[in-house]
């Protein structure tokens, strides 16, 4: 019995040997889906980290501390501000030199991506009381667009369409700002943590409300005027392009939504040439790839639901067929 029990390990042992060799051979075989014999990685923690402190200098007492009071905000933010600054020096460095490294090693110059780190990081900070005037703005079209909501205070700590909002704000300022990979890592944190996918390359305008929030997705060419309101499920998307196609990069693919404009829940809208005019209303599981002009409202043909009688000896109630609007929009 003992040497049945010591010939288990080594077995198991020979067969580990084996796995990891193959994986080895794999890596060598084909570069990709490895980062081996690279220096620099953003850290995807630290990023977390930087979206933390977003939040507690945005909506002070609603995250971190929250016994602040105004003989120490002062220092509180500033505090805040400096390692933000920090923080985001660091992980655009190396966001920058991981661009590089993957492309060439031979271009990578980690000297300039500090100092571009260093100067990104500055700028950014900058805006961020611009950033946070227009998120208070989407927090009140939040309590303006949903009767749900008992308090501007449940928005900011309860809703994921604010947090999506928050982080695409942010994570936009980032795109334009010319730092790769770090915005679609904060954005893909926010689509965990709420459901909704928003491309940081999306233009969005004032006062945008997203009401449920789960399933939402939003393309990186799209753009989205003020004051409009997307509920749960709505799609702006891409047209599907031949496998391959690499020209369309950089072109416009996704929608161009004007302002005031309400998109009902499961509507799919779809092509960089779809414009959906001011004011129009597009009602819930419409499909579209053309264009709508300005106040007219939208909605697929009305079902027709056959309501069946029941099993014989139950109470009877005929049979009846029911048209259901959706031309309604107020839920």
């Amino acid at each position: 019995m003992s040497k049945n029990c010591d010939a288990a390990p080594a077995q198991a042992s020979g067969d580990l040997h084996g796995i990891v060799d193959a994986l080895i051979a794999s890596y060598r075989e084909d570069a990709r889906g490895h980062h081996i014999n690279k220096r620099f990685t953003p850290s995807r923690q630290e990023i977390t980290e930087i979206i933390d402190l977003l939040l507690q200098i945005f909506y002070p007492g609603y995250h971190g501390r929250q016994d602040l009071s105004d003989e120490d905000l002062l220092y509180h933010v500033g505090t805040l501000v400096s390692t933000l600054r920090d923080k985001l020096e660091r992980q655009i460095e190396r966001c920058l030199c991981f661009q590089d490294e993957a492309a060439d090693a031979g271009r990578l110059d980690v000297p300039k991506c500090r100092q571009r780190g260093h100067d990104v990081a500055r700028v950014f900070v900058t805006r961020l009381p611009d950033v946070r005037r227009r998120l208070l703005l989407d927090v009140q079209a939040a309590y303006d667009g949903d009767p749900a909501a008992a308090s501007m205070h449940e928005i900011i700590l309860a809703y994921p369409g604010l947090l999506a909002v928050t982080v695409h704000r942010v994570a936009h300022e980032l795109y334009l700002l010319g730092v790769p990979l770090m915005p679609r890592i904060m954005s893909e944190w926010a689509h965990t943590r709420t459901g909704a996918d928003i491309h940081p390359g999306a233009n969005i305008g004032d006062s945008f409300f997203i009401d449920h929030a789960t399933g939402v997705v939003i393309g990186e060419t799209t753009d989205i005027g003020a004051h409009v309101k997307l509920y749960q499920g709505v799609t702006l998307g891409a047209l599907s392009l031949p496998q391959h196609s690499r020209g369309a990069r950089g072109q416009k693919r996704h929608p161009t939504v004007e302002d005031d404009v309400t998109i009902y829940a499961n509507a799919t809208v779809l092509g960089g040439k779809t414009v959906l005019g001011q004011g129009s209303v597009v009602g819930g599981s419409v499909f579209l790839t053309k264009s709508v002009a300005g106040g007219q409202r939208v909605a697929i043909e009305a079902p027709r639901l056959r309501v069946a009688s029941p099993p014989q000896g139950s109470p009877a109630v005929g049979d009846s067929e029911l048209e259901a609007s959706i031309l309604d929009f107020d839920i």
